[in-house]
Order: C-alpha cells, then sequence, then structure tokens
C-alpha cells in the first residue's frame, strides 16, 4: 500500500543510498537523468500504479501513460495534483519545470506543455524514479 500526502517521507543520504541502486540514488536524490530508451517503463504498457521507488506514493496511473516518442515514460496527468511538487529548473542553460514526489522530495522528471493529450502536458519521468504496481 502507499503512502498519503499527510504521512511526508524524510531519510538520511545513507538511508536513501543503502535503499536504492546507485542509479535510483542518482536520479532522484541527486537530480539525474537516465538516458533515452533504456529504462524499465519508457515502453511499458501494463495496467495498473506507477510509485514512486523511495516511498510507495502513488503518482501515476497507467491510463495515463502515452507514448510521447521521447523514450522516457511519459504521463497526461497525475493521479492527483498533491501527488507531484514542481520548482523552476533553470540547469543546462534551460528553463524547465522540475517534477518531484511531494511525499519524500525526490526527482522524478519533468513537465512540459507540449503534448496533443487532454491537460496538453507531458510528465517526462525516469523510469528508475519509478516502481510499477500491476492492477490485479
Amino acid at each position: 500500500m502507499g503512502r498519503t500526502i499527510d504521512d511526508p517521507v524524510e531519510a538520511s543520504e545513507n538511508d536513501w543510498r543503502s535503499k536504492l541502486t546507485p542509479e535510483q540514488f542518482h536520479i532522484t536524490r541527486e537530480g539525474g537523468t537516465e538516458r533515452a530508451f533504456t529504462g524499465a517503463y519508457w515502453n511499458h504498457k501494463g495496467d495498473g500504479m506507477y510509485r514512486c521507488i523511495c516511498c510507495g506514493a502513488e503518482l501515476f496511473r497507467s491510463d495515463r501513460k502515452f507514448d510521447s516518442g521521447t523514450g522516457w515514460p511519459s504521463f497526461w496527468e497525475g493521479v492527483k495534483p498533491e501527488a507531484i511538487r514542481t520548482i523552476q529548473d533553470v540547469s543546462h542553460g534551460m528553463v524547465r519545470t522540475e517534477i518531484r514526489c511531494a511525499q519524500c522530495d525526490s526527482h522524478l522528471g519533468h513537465v512540459f506543455q507540449d503534448s496533443p493529450t487532454p491537460t496538453g502536458l507531458r510528465y517526462c519521468v525516469n523510469s528508475a524514479s519509478l516502481d510499477f504496481d500491476d492492477k490485479t
């Protein structure tokens, strides 16, 4: 069962390092990015819920996922607005909107306003920041 927004997660760097793989730690705790078309979920077609790899919070439903052609899992909407926090990212000479898990502050990826979906949004997410629960 996932956590709720009312149950925030705090952990030390050592706690995160012991729980996560080096790639998961780099992406979620240090704001890294996996290479396109390499993550476990970029082309995943399962029916279920995508959760934060760090804390288990529900983030995205599979029925809101679409093929953006970018090589990263893309969603047009989060499970609920309060599950995902956004902040301005001015790194790498660009201005982007970073998305983070509101529960544990894990870096997930970025959101862009270039989607042909109902919201016009593309939540571009690193597979390494996600875990998937099959719908049963």
